[in-house]
């Protein structure tokens, strides 16, 4: 019984100095064990800032020069570095085969030109032939109807016994001879119209399909000596040079490279959160290193619809207007001017960055910090919008905030 005792009053005393601990504790806190903070009421307002986009000069387009002739260069008039302008001749390819295609179309042209005027000679010669066989026939049809009609009546009168049997025959004879006579003049007849159809066809043929062909043949010589000659497509500095003169041009292949100058620009990405800031057509000023007292004129021509990443980088396009001192490679930054959207705006040493994730302290009127997650707008060298969060008119720690917690009691320093 007495150990049970001694147990309990031990278990006691060690509560009671523990008790007594605790309130010593909370008694004893001073204005020592506070963090000193200075504070900041949060005020809604807009920001605006400056992104600065590097990169360098870049053509705006680039032209690749080709010959649609195979053959030998003669002339090469344009070298790497050279400015040229649309419609510029700058490479001339060996002419003399085609020259000699095209007298051989052109003999064949008039070949074909020669030979149907034969054939139509050979026509009205066999018109005319058809013409006389025609009148040969029916001189011989009269005839041979004058002979069946004598036939017939010195038949009669051989019937009647008024006539002899030699004149009989001699009737019949005459009828036979007018009959080859007439079957002669049809076959004639009929020659004459088989020569007017030949001739006919052959005329057909040479003003046809043989005059078309060498027509044919002509005219893709004629584009080809056209192609011989090979000029600029457009104004800008040939970047590059493929040939030589006495080298032979395969066609298709880029013989020079033309870079259009006259609009440069820079490429670059920009995070997702400015995106919408941002507008296709926006003025913005370009700062050249080679010319650092100068400044020029830019306008985003693209803003990419893909972001290029999975970390929400999307690429940018800025064109920049070339007075005529700027190339290609130069070193350019582009200075993109931002307006955020409405928010709550306070200092940027007002936030901590904790695992991927943005806080504000705000400090109640008992002097306690509360932690508080945050959205983030835009955001410049010394101030920050935050679009979530926090609302205007509360006070918020912008010193000391890595050394804050949730729940830390402060002391609001001036």
């Amino acid at each position: 019984m007495k150990g049970y005792i001694k147990r309990f009053l031990a278990v006691v005393l060690m509560a009671g100095l523990a008790f007594d601990l605790s309130g010593c504790s909370i008694k004893t806190q001073s204005s020592s064990d506070k963090i000193p903070v200075k504070v900041m009421a949060a005020s809604s307002g807009k920001l605006n800032s400056t992104i600065v986009v590097n990169g360098s000069l870049t053509p705006n387009k680039y032209a690749d020069v080709s010959s649609k002739l195979a053959g030998q260069v003669i002339a090469v008039n344009a070298d790497v570095g050279d400015k040229v302008k649309a419609g510029q001749l700058l490479v001339q390819i060996d002419t003399k085969e085609l020259k000699a295609q095209l007298q051989q179309a052109d003999a064949s042209i008039a070949m074909a030109n020669k030979q149907a005027e034969a054939a139509k000679v050979s026509i009205q010669a066999a018109q005319q032939n058809v013409e006389a066989a025609e009148i040969k026939v029916n001189s011989a049809k009269v005839s041979l109807d004058d002979a069946q009609k004598n036939y017939d009546r010195v038949k009669s009168l051989y019937d009647a016994g008024a006539a002899s049997q030699s004149q009989l025959d001699a009737a019949d004879t005459q009828l036979k001879q007018a009959q080859n006579q007439y079957n002669a003049a049809l076959n004639q007849y009929e020659s004459a119209k088989t020569q007017v159809n030949n001739a006919q066809k052959q005329y057909e043929i040479y003003t046809g399909p043989a005059l078309q062909q060498a027509e044919a043949a002509k005219n893709v010589v004629q584009v080809q000596m056209t192609n011989s000659d090979i000029y600029a497509p457009l104004d800008g500095i040939v970047t590059n040079r493929n040939i030589q003169p006495g080298e032979l041009a395969t066609a298709g292949t880029p013989l020079l490279t033309i870079a259009e100058t006259s609009t440069l620009k820079i490429e670059g990405t920009i995070n997702e959160d400015i995106v919408p800031l941002l507008r296709v057509g926006q003025k913005v000023p370009v700062v050249i290193d080679a010319f650092p007292d100068k400044q020029f004129q830019g306008v985003i021509s693209q803003i990419g619809p893909v972001a290029t990443t999975t970390g929400q980088i999307f690429p940018i396009e800025i064109a920049v207007t070339n007075p005529g001192e700027l190339k290609p490679g130069m070193t350019a930054k582009a200075m993109l001017s931002l307006t955020g959207y409405e928010g709550i705006v306070v200092p940027v040493s007002a936030l901590r960055y904790e695992s991927g994730k943005t806080y504000v302290f705000t400090i109640d009127n008992k002097g306690i910090a509360r932690k508080r997650v945050v959205t983030l707008g835009l955001q410049n060298e010394k101030y920050v919008t935050i679009l979530e969060g926090l609302s205007a008119g509360e006070r918020v720690a912008v010193t000391n905030v890595n050394a804050l917690y949730d729940k830390a009691a402060v002391t609001i320093i001036k």
